[in-house]
Order: C-alpha cells, then sequence, then structure tokens
C-alpha cells in the first residue's frame, strides 16, 4: 500500500488532532490543538472537551490538509479514534469521519486509542517494531505489554484504580500548579529533592513472586493520598511554599520508580532488552531517563518526540493504515465506544 494517503482524526480527550500520512508512514500534514478551557478546572469537563472539538474541527481538519499538500479528495481512507476515552469528544470524531468517509466513497477504520500510541515511536523510529516490551501510561491508562507482533498484544499488568497520568494532574492539583500536572510537576520537580519526603511505592514490594496478581499490576490512588496527607500536615505547618518542589520532585520520583521497576520485571521475564514507550505520560524526561539507565548499553528504548507522545491523530493514521493492510474495516454504522475493547490483547 506504498503511496497510500491515510487521514487520521483524534478527538478522544481534550486535544483536536488531525494528520495525514502517506503509507508507509511519512508524515505529510500534522496539526494538534489543545484545549486549554480546562485549566481553571485542573481536569477535563467532559461536556465542554465535547463542545470544543466540535467549534473546532473543521479548521482543524482544514490547517491539516493544507500542510499535506492535499484535499479530502485526495484521501484514499480515514481512520479515526473510536475508543476509549469521553464519549461526546468520541462522537465528535467518529460522526465526522462516518460522514466524509461515506460521501467519498473511501474506507473507514475505527482506531484504538491506546493501540494507536504502541504506533507513535515508528513514525520516528523505524526500529521501533516488536517484538518489545511496552509501557503505555496516559491520563486514562496505564498498562504493561509484551508485544511479538503487531495485533497480538499480551497484557502483563494494568493499573487498578487511577491512571499514572491522572495521577499526575491530581497532585498538581494539589500543589497548586497548572494543568496538565505531567509538564507541571516535571519543571518543579528540577528544583527539588527526589529523597527530601518519604512516600509509598504502592504495589511494588520486595519478594513479589511471578504468577501473583502484584507483580505487574500497579496502582496510584494510595500515592496520591500519600501526597494528599503530606501536603496538607505541609500547608497546616506553614512550608507548604518551601516544600512545593521538593513535594513534586519526591512524587515523581515515587510514580516514576514503580513504572520502571516493573517494567523491568517483563523485560527480565521476557528476556526482551526492547521496551518501548507510549503515552502522554511516556513525555516525561526523568522516567525515560531512568528506563534507559536501568536498560544498560545491552538495551533499547523507544519513545516518539514529545508531540507524538501526546494525543495526535499522526498515530491514528498509522494504526489505521496497519489495520486498513488487514482488511479492518468498520461499517459506516460503527459507533463510539468509551470502553472499546483492545484489538488482540491476550489477557492472562
Amino acid at each position: 500500500m506504498s503511496g497510500l494517503l491515510v487521514f487520521g482524526l483524534e478527538t478522544s480527550c481534550d486535544e483536536t488532532a488531525a494528520a495525514v500520512i502517506e503509507a508507509p508512514g511519512t508524515i505529510r500534514g500534522h496539526v494538534i490543538l489543545s484545549q486549554d478551557v480546562h485549566e481553571v478546572y485542573g481536569g477535563v469537563v467532559p461536556e465542554l472537551a465535547a463542545r470544543a472539538h466540535l467549534r473546532r474541527v473543521d479548521e482543524v481538519v482544514t490547517e491539516t490538509l493544507n500542510r499535506a499538500g492535499c484535499s479530502l479528495e485526495d484521501i484514499d481512507a480515514f481512520g479515526v479514534t473510536a475508543g476509549p476515552g469521553l464519549i461526546g469528544a468520541l462522537l465528535v470524531g467518529t460522526s465526522w469521519a462516518k460522514a466524509v468517509a461515506y460521501g467519498l466513497g473511501r474506507p473507514l477504520v475505527a482506531v484504538h486509542h491506546m493501540e494507536a500510541h504502541l504506533f507513535a515511536p515508528s513514525l520516528e523510529d523505524p526500529d521501533a517494531q516488536p517484538p518489545f516490551v511496552a509501557l503505555l501510561v496516559s491520563g486514562g491508562h496505564t498498562l504493561l505489554l509484551h508485544v511479538q507482533e503487531w495485533g497480538r498484544y499480551r497484557l502483563l499488568g494494568e493499573t487498578r484504580d487511577d491512571a499514572a497520568g491522572e495521577a499526575f494532574d491530581k497532585v498538581a492539583k494539589l500543589l497548586g500548579l497548572s494543568y496538565p500536572g505531567g509538564p507541571a510537576i516535571q519543571e518543579i520537580a528540577e528544583e527539588g529533592s527526589r529523597t527530601r519526603h518519604r512516600l509509598p511505592r504502592p504495589l511494588l514490594k520486595k519478594g513479589q513472586e511471578l504468577g501473583s496478581a502484584e507483580y505487574y499490576d500497579f496502582s496510584f490512588s494510595g500515592l496520591k493520598t500519600a501526597v494528599a496527607t503530606l501536603v496538607s500536615e505541609l500547608s497546616n505547618a506553614g512550608t507548604l511554599a518551601n516544600e512545593r518542589a521538593n513535594v513534586a520532585a519526591c512524587f515523581q520520583e515515587a510514580a516514576i520508580d514503580v513504572l520502571a521497576s516493573k517494567t523491568m520485571r517483563a523485560v527480565e521475564v521476557t528476556r526482551c532488552r526492547r521496551v518501548l514507550l507510549g503515552g502522554g505520560v511516556a513525555a516525561n524526561r526523568r522516567l525515560r531517563e531512568e528506563l534507559t539507565e536501568r536498560l544498560g548499553a545491552d538495551g533499547r528504548l523507544f519513545a516518539a518526540s514529545d508531540r507524538l507522545s501526546l494525543d495526535n491523530g499522526a498515530m491514528v493514521a498509522r494504526a489505521a493504515l496497519f489495520r486498513l493492510e488487514r482488511d479492518e474495516v468498520a461499517p459506516l454504522d460503527a459507533s463510539a465506544n468509551a470502553k472499546l475493547p483492545f484489538p488482540g490483547l491476550i489477557r492472562e
């Protein structure tokens, strides 16, 4: 399918994003519009997100096509994030894509948001191909996978409560930092001490054995609660302002220690020293540094640029191309699904 033009549309949360890629994976045009309406609330408001997508989707599409140097009529196939995500936001994207695909007589591919994140690094690094251990960390998901081939994903572990990105957002709000929380915590943490305050590493204990439920799984609610308690104590003592950077650094270090340790368990068990990092939290520099250090000289870390780690249309288009090559085209009566099952996921 070399030379095929695939359009990808992403509206699962608070980024209205679109891209055109040329098979096998050259980005021709790429636009990401992040919504700032949620900043005053410290988190995404679903209704506001959907309305923002509805207002801006056409201009994002137009600018994407301009950058790609093509028109809608030149597009050979359309891919759209069908889930998981916020149902109102997802419906904006899927409704747009279905209408255009039907009007032009082009195939439509319904894309799983987290599978799209798996493909993001391959758009910039042709070596980002299976086999690898994948750590997918975003605002809504934390998944640890063993990927031996595209389309077959062995689930090793997942979060039992909060996703890693959600924990970053909530801790940032506790500290009075801006939304989204990940970049804000990363920035202020550079000024703080990683060891100033003792914080827990939930579900990470010595002596855990392979086969136990806690060996690969994640949990971040307890860490978030510990930070809330610490912030309350510091606030009551009148020292929070002086300790804010230290709290941020200690929280970030605890979260990254859990993420990296669980990933390295998977590396040792699978004997695969190739790790792919995907999702918005993948942009965290400290996480990348820690994984690179633990993998050592005989390991390899694949991670997309910050721009492609965010929710974006290019990864959606690339995942759509993969599914299109397998003749997995969606019917035009397909709809969004906030809890869309991960295709090819093998639960053990």
